[in-house]
């Protein structure tokens, strides 16, 4: 099969860790950034997670380069349609971006600002590219749970306007969903979707909390349901569809190597999947290359991507005329 003409839908990456690196040394010299190195090759060095990485933890580390070039208007319109310019040139249809606001405010930017300029480089790249998108807001697990509010409160004037649910992310902790439980209702009680990351370390337990406590619809990650009966049961009966990373979850060490991942026996066993980048360029992927991957690794049939679309299309935060849309694209498989 051939990945890169056939049409995609991807319901997990991170604005953050998807910045091109040239874009990131253009800005950096035009705004006096001083960065490790301003060679292309070199700075993708600094960008790129090896399949080596030890940790989540070594992992997240990545992030701080693009970070320092992501925190003005201007900036951050054109990373967001970079990213779905990239998106649609390998034939991605429809894309969920997710990001933490609250980490672009280093130089005055308010939460607003922030995230209406994301979205506008969305609808500008929706204009130019045939790809259709929409927003998820992150809250950083490693703030206070006013943080999260904050994230709530600010984001809910965007609801219907291009932003669609919220989100937990960074390190895992156990039991991290104890903490964020009433930020995340009163986001379900505002109409946002919610998507949670867990068990993306050895702790299955996490999935469970999320769907029972925080009420998520979706896991981003979920590998360590594997570890954990009763977050795999719930998982299964519920149909919590798991927003999968395969190279992401070999460079965090969630799993050593691409034969050793959950996907086709948990996709085998009746649980919906979903096959994403997580970062473009931290993991050093696209779409096209997830999907290759998982195909040669373990035998994935047409048919099989057929499901794995399906259950995108479904699982997606879109209204029903984008999925619908989304849905004729079949035809193409």
């Amino acid at each position: 099969m051939n990945f890169t003409i056939m049409p995609k839908i991807e319901l997990h990456c991170h604005l953050d860790g998807s910045v091109r690196p040239e874009t990131i040394i253009d800005i950096a010299k035009r705004e006096g950034i001083i960065l490790p190195s301003f060679d292309k090759e070199k700075i993708k060095e600094e960008l790129i997670a090896p399949l080596d990485c030890e940790s989540l933890d070594e992992y997240l580390k990545r992030f701080s380069i693009p970070n320092l070039v992501m925190q003005s208007i201007e900036n951050l319109k054109r990373i967001s349609f970079e990213l779905f310019e990239d998106a649609a040139k390998e034939n991605v249809k429809y894309m969920e971006v997710r990001f933490a606001p609250l980490l672009h405010t280093r130089k005055g930017l308010s939460v607003e600002e922030i995230i209406q300029n994301v979205i506008e480089g969305m609808r500008e790249a929706e204009e130019e590219f045939d790809i259709k998108g929409n927003i998820i807001l992150s809250c950083m697990r490693t703030m206070s749970v006013e943080s999260a509010y904050e994230v709530v409160e600010k984001g809910k004037a965007f609801l219907g306007r291009g932003v669609v649910a919220i989100d937990l992310c960074a390190s895992e902790e156990k039991g991290f969903c104890g903490k964020f439980i009433e930020p995340i209702a009163l986001a379900r009680e505002y109409g946002y979707r919610v998507t949670i990351h867990a068990g993306e370390t050895g702790i299955g337990n996490n999935v469970l909390e999320a769907v029972e406590w925080l009420g998520a619809e979706r896991i981003g990650h979920g590998v360590f349901i594997k570890d954990c009966e009763e977050a795999y049961k719930l998982v299964k009966e519920k149909q919590v569809v798991l927003e999968m990373c395969p190279t992401s979850n070999v460079q965090t060490k969630a799993v050593n190597q691409f034969s050793e991942h959950p996907i086709s026996d948990f996709h085998r066993n009746g649980i919906k999947v979903t096959v994403n980048t997580d970062n473009r360029t931290v993991s050093d992927t696209t779409m096209a290359k997830e999907c290759d991957i998982v195909s040669k690794e373990f035998a994935m049939s047409a048919e099989d991507y057929k499901q794995i679309y399906m259950n995108s299309v479904e699982a997606a935060f879109a209204d029903e005329e984008i999925k619908e849309k989304l849905m004729e694209y079949l035809m193409d498989i």
